[in-house]
């Protein structure tokens, strides 16, 4: 897919809570075709420490209001520097890069998130429903107050959330929602994003159960065109530049 490198104009930079923010863009030329899954390089100005652009995966995208969402959370310097941006700034985005989701077959599919994960979930929902498909969606996060995003979801899917205090909806991690204890698994196609140990334990799952399921990774990723090798991940075929030959793959093709 062609990539492109625009200035982006800031419509809206909102808090949700101590850890995340959302970033709404608007283009002044047409938004390209983009993917669920998918994500971009954000340059970050004003930031000394900062010398590399940060991928950021796409939340949403309106192409009516011609709109780019970005959900971040806090981790560093860098995305600190980007949740005190103010709206009429500008930023630059290198996009859209990587690979992306394939597309279901029937509506018997689960998206499951954690952390940041959650934040191509969205984009995936919209995308799919759209297509003619609804999804299930699984969302993990610590407590009631770190939610985030389920009114958005809610227009697109069918949500199920795990606290790991239990403080809302289910009690412990998104492998140990009540989901997938059910026999028969009603799902047949998994789609994925979090941290590597929640993606392994899914796989593992996945690969003893004999369900497909597709992962974006989260890899350290530095250049996001292949250049720099920060990025590679060990699969079944050699090794592979998740920021080029990923973000997804299918889970029986990656070796851990």
């Amino acid at each position: 897919m062609k990539k492109f490198i625009h200035d982006l104009e800031i419509v809206d930079n909102k808090r949700i809570n101590k850890d995340y923010f959302c970033l709404k863009l608007i283009g002044n030329s047409v938004l390209p075709d983009i993917k669920p899954a998918q994500f971009v390089e954000i340059k970050v100005e004003n930031s000394p420490e900062t010398f590399l652009r940060r991928p950021i995966s796409v939340h949403d995208v309106d192409y009516e209001n011609n709109t780019i969402s970005l959900l971040i959370r806090i981790a560093g310097k860098g995305t600190e520097s980007l949740s005190k941006l103010k709206k009429g700034e500008y930023v630059n985005l290198v996009y859209p890069l990587g690979n992306y989701f394939s597309m279901p077959e029937n509506n018997n599919i689960l998206l499951v998130g954690g952390g940041c994960g959650i934040a191509p979930l969205l984009f995936t929902a919209k995308y799919f429903y759209k297509a003619g498909f609804k999804s299930t969606v699984l969302l993990g996060f610590k407590d009631k107050e770190s939610v985030v995003a389920e009114k958005s979801f809610e227009k697109f899917a069918d949500v199920l959330i795990t606290t790991d205090n239990g403080t809302y909806g289910e009690c412990g991690t998104v492998m140990e929602h009540s989901v997938f204890k059910e026999k028969p698994f009603k799902f047949k196609k998994i789609y994925s994003c979090g941290p590597e140990p929640m993606l392994k334990k899914l796989a593992e799952w996945c690969i003893k159960n004999n369900i497909d399921c597709e992962v974006s990774l989260e890899n350290l990723m530095a250049c996001g065109i292949g250049a720099c090798l920060c990025c590679v991940q060990k699969t079944t075929d050699g090794n592979k530049c998740v920021c080029v030959e990923g973000p997804v793959f299918n889970v029986n093709n990656i070796i851990w």
